[in-house]
Order: structure tokens, then C-alpha cells, then sequence
């Protein structure tokens, strides 16, 4: 597995350096902040990075805790986050989450899956982004990019993202869980992309069964 994010990075930074993820991103603004953290996962579905980036940096100017959430109105916070997709769900989504978190765990959030996945709007790549970057506890989020390129290796042979979760857990160690999401993440948006993946750069193409195959004489 060293071999394969070594060389992720390796290739990236032999092209252009990437930029960082938006959940990376987030993580260093917010000093780990897991609310925040949990918040601006849920805004980043199907958003752009840098647009998810915006938006919860403008939340939270505004509503600093989850009590300050939990206390706003969903018309407010439509006008704050409208430039990303399915804001009207989202918007209640995230003020019924503070509500929660404010009531039931005394403004805490969760550190654990089970929890974590009883929220309104969460699944297990959520959870999983909050375990590892606000608590920094091991864990695989698997999004299009991470189920894309683990298959695409030949890592997995799975159809969804969770299925790709689970095969990961047996099968990388878990002392590389923590890398595992950033950088497939940054891999797939700056080179392993879904069309036109940049093969001619990748410094792991000969551990890809992807490249083996399209290459096979």
C-alpha cells in the first residue's frame, strides 16, 4: 500500500501539486472542528470543492456552535448556502443535526460509527469523513473516486462504494486507513480521472490492472 500512495503522490507533485481536498481543507480551517467538519460533509455532497469550501466557511461565520444552529432558521440558512446543490434539503438536514447533537449529546459530536449513522442525512461515507478528519480515527470513506481507483487497480471488485469499503478494510492495513481517502480523493479529480485517465504520467501504472489490461497485446 506505501507503494501506491507513494506513488499517487509521487505523480502528482511530478505534474502540478495538487490542491487540497475540500474535507482537508476544512479540517485545517476549522482546526479539526468536528462539527464543523460533520456539517461541512453533509454540504458536500455532490458540490464542488471549492464551492462546499465557501459556503461553510460563510455558516460558520454566522453560526459558530451547534446550538447557534439548532436555533436558526431554515430560511436563513437557505440564503447562505444556496449556491450548492440541494440546498433547500440540506438546509434542514444540517439544523436537524445540530438539534440532535445539541440535545441528545450536549453539543458533542459522536466518535463512533454507530452514532454517527444515526443522523438525519448521514451514511458511512459521512461518518467516515468525520472519523477520520475531525477525530483522526481509522477509518475508509469511500466516494466515486476512492471505489473508482480501488477497482481500477485491481485492489477491489466491487460495484458499490460500500462493498469497495468493506473489501478495503480487509484488505489494506490499517495503518494506511487514514491516507487512504485524501489521497485517492486527490488522485481521482487530478489524474485518474473517470474519462481520459491520465496514464502516461501514473507512476503505479504497472501495479494497475486497469492499464495492464488496456495495454494487454
Amino acid at each position: 500500500m506505501e507503494r501506491i500512495l507513494g506513488g499517487m503522490m509521487k505523480t502528482m507533485n511530478s505534474v502540478k501539486p495538487p490542491r487540497m481536498t475540500a474535507l482537508r481543507e476544512l479540517h485545517d480551517a476549522e482546526d479539526g472542528n468536528p462539527f464543523s467538519i460533520l456539517i461541512g460533509t453533509i454540504l458536500s455532497a455532490r458540490t464542488k470543492d471549492e464551492n462546499t469550501a465557501k459556503v461553510v466557511k460563510k455558516l460558520f461565520a454566522e453560526y459558530k456552535t451547534p446550538k447557534d444552529l439548532a436555533g436558526a432558521k431554515i430560511k436563513d440558512i437557505e440564503k447562505i448556502i444556496r449556491s450548492i446543490g440541494f440546498y433547500h434539503v440540506k438546509a434542514r438536514r444540517i439544523v436537524d443535526v445540530a438539534k440532535i447533537i445539541q440535545s441528545q449529546y450536549k453539543g458533542v459530536v459522536p466518535d463512533n460509527l454507530d452514532q454517527l449513522v444515526m443522523l438525519p442525512g448521514v451514511g458511512r461515507k459521512t461518518a467516515n469523513c468525520v472519523l477520520v478528519y475531525a477525530f483522526e480515527k481509522p477509518a475508509i470513506p469511500v466516494d466515486i473516486h476512492v471505489h473508482r481507483i480501488s477497482n481500477r487497480l485491481g485492489l477491489v471488485e466491487t460495484k458499490t462504494p460500500e462493498e469497495t469499503e468493506f473489501e478495503l478494510m480487509k484488505k489494506v492495513p490499517k495503518e494506511y486507513w487514514l491516507r487512504v481517502n485524501d489521497t485517492f480523493v486527490m488522485y481521482g479529480q487530478n489524474i485518474c480521472k473517470p474519462i481520459s485517465p491520465m496514464c502516461n504520467v501514473c507512476k503505479i501504472k504497472k501495479l494497475c490492472k486497469y492499464y495492464k489490461t488496456r495495454n494487454a497485446s
